[in-house]
């Protein structure tokens, strides 16, 4: 109680003091220090889309797979209920689309936007200045510098500069003072980005990469994983942090390498939860991620380790063309938690390049009212008690991770939950085993009493889009048909079996119409649900 007392004593005073300096009476002491100037000097490796620069000059906005037509006014005065395409557009990543633009007319268009953000955002706005905003669009607008500065008047390019400036200090100003970690974590990132890209005079890179690397290390596990246990944040992260160890190279400086190592451990951790499919796991509030960014993001990487590992609370099971993805449930410590899910014993199962079981994923952000729905446990493949989340474990820094072992050898992995040993008298444990080359999936569900054990177990499973299941008579088995022609068989036994309807949330097409299996059985102890999935060989 004392601990949670003192973290919000903590964000209040924080606020209060980002309040103060925020202040128009003292904003302009730190704005009057923003006469710096700067050179377009970042990297940028995402891929370009030039059809997308004609689209956004007719007026027509894809960004964070929605799409607004402005009707020829300017996107920045729409009032859109879409928190994910306003961030990105008041992010600016869709900059990239013009770097190889050579067309006049439309690098005006792009100086033009930036232009117009700056004489209706210029001014601190809370919404738009956040920390982590300011500095993914100070990033953006330095990687593309070069292009917004050709051919502006002197008017013009003061103004950009002068508005590089005082984003950059206010991200100097207010990254100590913020109650979210990972809003400190970004202003850092941008702080380092925009000193390496300092011409007003002799840059000073080792102190910004020294303090990077300490807000990196603070909130990632050995392993690389942001302890989020987010993978969309993971990849947000990388986005910029590879693009500054490429400028880092050229700097050389020495105290780069720890930074680089931790990046290099990033980029393993984002790989091990990666489906076969091409997905990171739709666990605590990833869903669907830019395929084009994600891939190259990877090829930034130091390269795959395809191999069975924990990490970080999760469990990776690799076989051949198979790769399974399970959560032990691990919560994320308080300030990181934000979108954690309660996918505890949840897995996801993909062979090639189809997903075979996943989960519905993180409701679309301007579907405010399906948040907590997408958040429970029965919108995950993964066992429950009558429906209801397992209670979470102490989510303090340094809590111990749930039990979980993987056996290599055998390619089997165990874990065990103690959630809903208050409410139920009982604890699930859960063994998941490949065999044959990854071609069988074999899963056994037990329940372990821990008093008197009571309630509906129910185990589901969420099949991948375009999945269409087959039952021929009463017999326990059920075939399911895959978009590419395979078919996979599901055996089950000790539970009843049913199919319901499920959704699975695309970032670009919106809610796929799925299918579930569902098993049942009372709780009692020691009942065991075994269940396989097998490919069928032709």
């Amino acid at each position: 109680m004392s601990a949670g007392l003192t973290r919000t004593g903590r964000r209040l005073a924080l606020g209060l003091a980002d309040s103060l300096v925020t202040m128009p009476l003292l904003r302009w002491t730190w704005r009057g220090q923003a006469d710096h100037a700067f050179a377009g000097d970042l990297p940028d490796f995402r891929p370009a889309d030039r059809e997308a620069v004609r689209e956004m000059m007719q007026g027509r906005y894809l960004l964070a797979s929605k799409l607004f037509e402005t009707g020829g006014a300017s996107p920045f005065s729409l009032d859109v209920d879409h928190p994910d395409w306003w961030n990105n557009l008041h992010s600016f990543s869709w900059l990239r689309h013009f770097r190889d633009c050579r067309d006049p007319g439309e690098r005006l268009f792009a100086r033009t936007l930036v232009l117009d953000w700056i004489g209706r955002e210029g001014q601190f706005e809370a919404d738009s200045w956040t920390l982590t905003l300011t500095a993914q669009r100070v990033l953006n607008w330095l990687r593309h510098l070069t292009l917004l500065l050709d051919g502006a008047t002197p008017e013009q390019t003061r103004t950009i500069q002068r508005s590089l400036g005082a984003q950059v200090q206010s991200l100097r100003v207010r990254g100590t003072l913020a109650a979210d970690p990972v809003e400190t974590l970004f202003a850092a990132i941008g702080l380092l980005g925009a000193e390496l890209c300092d011409i007003g005079d002799v840059p000073e890179i080792d102190p910004y990469v020294a303090r990077l690397d300490a807000v990196l290390a603070r909130q990632l596990d050995g392993e690389g994983l942001h302890l989020s246990r987010n993978p969309k944040l993971q990849l947000a992260l990388l986005v910029e942090l590879a693009s500054l160890r490429r400028a880092l190279g050229r700097h050389g400086s020495p105290v780069a390498a720890e930074l680089a190592n931790r990046i290099d451990r990033m980029h393993e951790a984002l790989d091990a939860l990666t489906l076969s499919s091409g997905e990171p796991v739709y666990f605590n509030g990833c869903g669907q991620l830019p395929h084009d960014v994600l891939v190259a993001v990877q090829a930034n990487g130091p390269g795959a380790t395809r191999r069975s590992r924990l990490l970080g609370g999760y469990g990776v099971l690799r076989a051949g063309e198979t790769v399974v993805i399970a959560d032990c449930g691990l919560p994320p410590p308080p300030g990181l938690d934000g979108e954690a899910h309660a996918g505890a014993l949840a897995f996801e199962f993909a062979h090639g390049n189809e997903l075979i079981v996943g989960s519905c994923g993180p409701a679309p952000s301007d579907l405010v009212s399906g948040r907590e729905l997408f958040r429970q446990g029965i919108a995950h493949s993964a066992p429950t008690l009558d429906d209801e989340d397992m209670t979470a474990r102490s989510g303090r820094a340094g809590a111990p991770i749930p039990p979980m072992t993987l056996d290599t050898a055998e390619h089997m992995l165990a874990m065990t939950s103690a959630g809903y040993a208050p409410r139920f008298g009982a604890e699930i444990e859960r063994r998941l085993t490949l065999l044959a080359d990854g071609t069988t999936l074999v899963g056994q569900d037990r329940i372990l009493a821990r008093g008197a054990p009571r309630g509906q177990l129910a185990i589901r499973f969420h099949l991948g889009p375009g999945i269409a299941v087959r039952r021929a008579g009463s017999e326990g088995m059920a075939r399911l048909v895959l978009p590419n022609g395979t078919v996979w068989s599901f055996l089950w036994e000790g539970a009843q079996f049913h199919e319901e309807d499920s959704v699975r949330q695309s970032a670009y097409l919106g809610f796929h119409r799925t299918r579930q299996l569902v098993l049942e059985a009372a709780a009692e102890a020691g009942r065991e649900v075994a269940w396989i999935f097998t490919l069928e060989q032709p």
